[in-house]
């Protein structure tokens, strides 16, 4: 579950692409992807199992009825009625955040925070990308495996966070201990690395993560625990359903799984 400000921020920017949205054909490749977006957004902030769901499905945008003679305005005038009924929905759960939703400062987190890293993750690729071509051809770190992942990483977050604490001891799990890649002491948020490579793959990684949140769950320095894969080759063939699958509360840690780049 994101916390209150995430999740205003996330739906609030559902709402604001509907502009472009309205401007453009009826069912357009924009409003496909407008509504899917939001489809996971919702899921993912309210959860599977609530209204909220099926209360944005409910939503029209064609004629119920109509015939050869039905005029073009009026299926543009139910399209458009239905942007505007699907833009209530979405303001009505951003009032609903606001009033019943506890406050991040209340858990002792700073607001925005847990999007920070995650924009850091989604735009990883393109820093990567752009160290790869320097002035003069002078060398650069190439991104070869998961501890040049790391490295970069690393470098980023220490723009926003001063105390990035890595290769920490995690309690011991299923007979064994392991070594955190960063922690975020002060916010109680762990980041774990992985890079996709041949053998490690879709379902391999989704157990890699399912072990990685069983330990998180009995540490105490650990709340959030952020999964980032880097996946430049566009191994994982469906990035999209891994995050929604794993990006859930597990007993009281939040997890959150970020798949970077996406759509390759």
């Amino acid at each position: 579950m994101f916390d209150k400000a995430t999740a205003t921020e996330k739906i609030k920017r559902q709402i604001a692409v509907l502009d472009e949205v309205s401007r453009q054909r009826r069912f357009s490749p924009a409003f496909k992807k407008w509504h899917r977006d939001t489809e996971i957004a919702i899921q993912k902030i309210f959860g599977e199992q609530t209204r909220h769901l099926d209360d944005f499905r409910s939503v029209k945008y064609n004629l119920g009825a109509f015939s050869s003679s039905t005029p073009d305005s009026s299926f543009e005038e139910r399209f458009q009625k239905g942007l505007a009924d699907a833009r209530s929905v979405l303001l009505s759960f951003v009032q609903e955040i606001d009033e019943y939703w506890e406050d991040e400062a209340d858990q002792g987190r700073q607001p925005g925070l847990l999007t920070r890293i995650e924009c850091i993750c989604d735009r990883f690729h393109l820093v990567a990308r752009c160290l790869r071509s320097r002035h003069l051809n002078r060398s650069t770190l190439e991104i070869e495996d998961e501890y040049d992942v790391q490295d970069l990483l690393h470098g980023l977050l220490l723009v926003d966070f001063d105390d990035v604490r890595r290769e920490e001891w995690t309690p011991s799990y299923a007979g064994g201990s392991a070594r955190m890649d960063f922690l975020l002491k002060a916010h109680k948020i762990v980041v774990e690395v992985k890079k996709t490579r041949k053998g490690l793959e879709g379902k391999e990684l989704g157990d890699q993560l399912l072990v990685d949140i069983g330990r998180y769950q009995s540490h105490p320095d650990c709340k959030v625990l952020l999964c980032f894969t880097y996946d430049p080759e566009g191994r994982i063939g469906n990035p999209a359903g891994l995050e929604s699958d794993l990006s859930k509360t597990h007993g009281e840690l939040e997890v959150r799984v970020i798949v970077a780049p996406k759509g390759l």
